[in-house]
């Protein structure tokens, strides 16, 4: 069982940056895909982008292409998620999740409880 818990989230103007972190609990994190989704009020879950196993591969959403970048170190038990450029509307609650496999899909076991990250105009 991996337990995740993030940070980083604030509040931040149109054009600049925050840095998430997701610190892993257990042994086996090496042994799951990582992911970061969020969530904005009244809209659905989406994801934002993830990494493999070794982040060797990662995906990114088209809206965050360019902008965001996910990396992990498992000598640490870390996914972080570097956001540049951010925009009003990438404000949400943004969540890590731990899976079997790397996908921007519905493929994740284990998720945390979320930072608010707020981009003002």
């Amino acid at each position: 069982q991996v337990q995740l818990v993030e940070s980083g989230g604030g509040l931040v103007q149109a054009g600049g940056s925050l840095r998430l972190s997701c610190a892993a609990s257990g042994r086996t994190f090496s042994s799951y895909a990582m992911g970061w989704f969020r969530q904005a009020p009244g809209k659905e879950r989406e994801s934002v982008a993830a990494i493999g196993l070794r982040g060797g591969s990662t995906l990114y959403a088209d809206s965050v292409n360019d902008r965001f970048t996910i990396s992990r170190d498992n000598a640490k038990r870390t996914v972080e998620l570097q956001m540049n450029g951010l925009k009003p509307e990438d404000t949400a609650i943004y969540y890590c999740a731990a899976g079997p496999f790397l996908s921007l899909g519905d493929s994740y076991t284990y998720w945390g409880q979320g930072t608010q990250v707020t981009v003002s105009s």
